[in-house]
C-alpha cells in the first residue's frame, strides 16, 4: 500500500503498451541539453582558435560527462518510474546537478578547470543512489543488481572528486580509467540479474535526445545566421546557401536516423549495451556538427578571425556528418545484413570525408546526404512491401514497422 504518497518500486513490464516518455523524462532531456548546447559553442571558438586537438578532446571529455549522466537518469526511469514526490524529487536534484555541469563547461573547455564540472556531475549520479537503494528494497529478484548499481556509483563518484587533487600530467590518464569504471558498472551489476527495459520506451527516449540536439542544431546555426546577417557586408548570398545547405543536411540526419525502428536493435543485454553505449557517438556528433556550422558560417561572414586552414574549417562540418551516419548504420542498419545499405553507407561516409576537399564542401555535403537518405529510405519501404507481401506466412519479427 501507498506510504506517505510513495509507491512500491517494482519493475515495470518490459512489454506493457503505449510505454511513453513522460513529462518529467522530456524536462530533464531539455536541462541536460543547455551542457550540450554550450559544449558545442565552446567546440566552434577552440577550432577557430586552431586548438584542434586540444578542442576535440575537451569536447569528447565534457560530453562524456553529460552523456553518461543522462544514461544513468534513462535507463533506470525506464526499469523503475513509479513518479512519485520522492522520485520526482531526486530527478529535480539530478537537473539542477545537469545545470552545473553546464555551468562549468567553458571552464572545462577552456582551462582544463573541471571543478565545477565534477561537482555537478557528481550531484547528478549521486541522487541516483537513493533511487538504486529503493529500488533494493522494493525488487526482491533484483536486490543484488540495484545494491551492486548503488555502490558502484558511490565508489567511483569518490574517485572522481579524488581525481580533481591528482597533478595535471595525469588528468588524462585518470579520466580514461574513470569512464571505463563508470561503463563496467551496469555491466557487472546486470551480470547478477539483468533488469527490465522497455525496448520502444528507450529507442524513444534515445530517439528524443537526437531530436533535441539536432534541434539545438538548427537553433545554433540560426543564430549564427542572424547575427552574421546583422553584421551583413556582402555575404548574405553565400551565408544563406550555408544555412540552406545545413538545414538539408539536418533534416537528412534526422530522416535517416528515425526511417528505422531502432527499438530492434534492443533485444539481448549485450546488443542493448553495444546499442546504449555506440549513442555516445551519435549524440556527441549531433552536438559538432553544431559547432561546425557554427564555425562555417561566422568564417564565410568574416567574423572569425581564421586560424585554420580551408580544409579543417570544412571537416568541422563533414565529419561530424560522417560519423553520424557511420554510427547509426553500425548500431541500426548493419545487423539486418541489408547489402544495398551495407555498400551505400561506407561508401558515403568516405565521400563525405573527401567533401572537405572540395569546393563548397557544405552544399556536396548536403547533396550526398540526401542521396543516402533517399537510399535509405526507398531499400527500407521495398523491405516493408517484401514483408506485407508474405502475410500471414512472415515470421513473428516484433513490433510492426512505422
Amino acid at each position: 500500500m501507498p506510504t506517505a504518497g510513495l509507491r512500491r518500486m517494482v519493475a515495470r513490464d518490459p512489454g506493457e503498451a503505449h510505454r511513453a516518455s513522460t513529462p518529467l523524462e522530456l524536462l530533464f532531456d531539455l536541462v541536460f541539453v543547455v551542457a550540450v548546447g554550450s559544449a558545442s559553442v565552446q567546440l566552434h571558438h577552440l577550432l577557430a582558435e586552431g586548438e584542434v586537438a586540444d578542442g576535440l578532446v575537451a569536447y569528447l571529455t565534457v560530453f562524456f560527462a553529460v552523456w553518461w549522466a543522462w544514461m544513468g537518469f534513462t535507463w533506470f526511469a525506464t526499469a523503475y518510474d513509479v513518479d512519485d514526490w520522492f522520485y520526482r524529487l531526486l530527478v529535480v536534484v539530478q537537473m539542477a546537478g545537469a545545470l552545473v555541469v553546464a555551468s562549468g563547461v567553458q571552464a572545462a573547455m577552456t582551462t582544463d578547470d573541471f571543478t565545477a564540472m565534477t561537482f555537478g556531475y557528481v550531484l547528478v549520479r549521486a541522487a541516483a543512489v537513493p533511487q538504486w537503494l529503493r529500488a533494493a528494497a522494493s525488487d526482491p529478484l533484483r536486490r543484488r543488481t540495484a545494491l551492486t548499481q548503488a555502490v558502484g556509483i558511490v565508489v567511483v563518484q569518490v574517485l572522481w572528486l579524488l581525481r580533481l587533487l591528482l597533478p595535471d600530467g595525469l588528468a588524462l590518464v585518470s579520466f580514461l580509467v574513470l569512464v571505463a569504471a563508470e561503463l563496467s558498472v551496469p555491466v557487472v551489476a546486470q551480470r547478477v540479474q539483468p533488469l527490465t527495459w522497455h525496448p520502444q520506451h528507450i529507442a524513444e527516449r534515445y530517439g528524443l535526445f537526437t531530436l533535441i540536439i539536432l534541434g539545438e542544431g538548427v537553433l545554433g546555426s540560426g543564430n549564427a545566421l542572424f547575427d552574421a546577417l546583422n553584421a551583413e557586408d556582402g555575404h548574405g548570398l553565400r551565408l544563406w546557401v550555408l544555412a540552406g545547405s545545413a538545414l538539408v543536411v539536418l533534416a537528412a540526419l534526422w530522416w535517416v536516423y528515425f526511417d528505422t525502428e531502432q527499438h530492434e536493435a534492443l533485444g539481448s543485454l549485450r546488443t542493448a549495451l553495444r546499442w546504449g553505449y555506440g549513442h555516445y557517438v551519435v549524440f556527441a556528433a549531433a552536438g559538432a556538427f553544431t559547432g561546425g556550422v557554427e564555425l562555417a558560417l561566422q568564417i564565410a561572414a568574416g567574423e572569425e578571425e581564421t586560424h585554420v586552414s580551408r580544409w579543417v574549417a570544412s571537416a568541422a562540418v563533414t565529419v561530424p556528418v560522417a560519423v553520424f551516419l557511420l554510427a547509426v548504420w553500425l548500431l541500426a542498419l548493419r545487423p539486418r545484413r541489408d547489402r544495398v545499405l551495407d555498400a551505400a553507407f561506407p561508401a558515403a561516409v568516405a565521400a563525405l570525408l573527401l567533401c572537405s576537399l572540395v569546393p563548397a564542401p557544405s552544399q556536396v555535403t548536403a547533396a550526398a546526404v540526401v542521396c543516402l537518405a533517399l537510399t535509405a529510405v526507398l531499400t527500407s519501404r521495398s523491405a516493408r512491401e517484401h514483408d506485407v507481401s508474405r502475410g500471414p506466412s512472415a515470421p513473428a519479427g516484433g513490433p510492426p514497422r512505422r
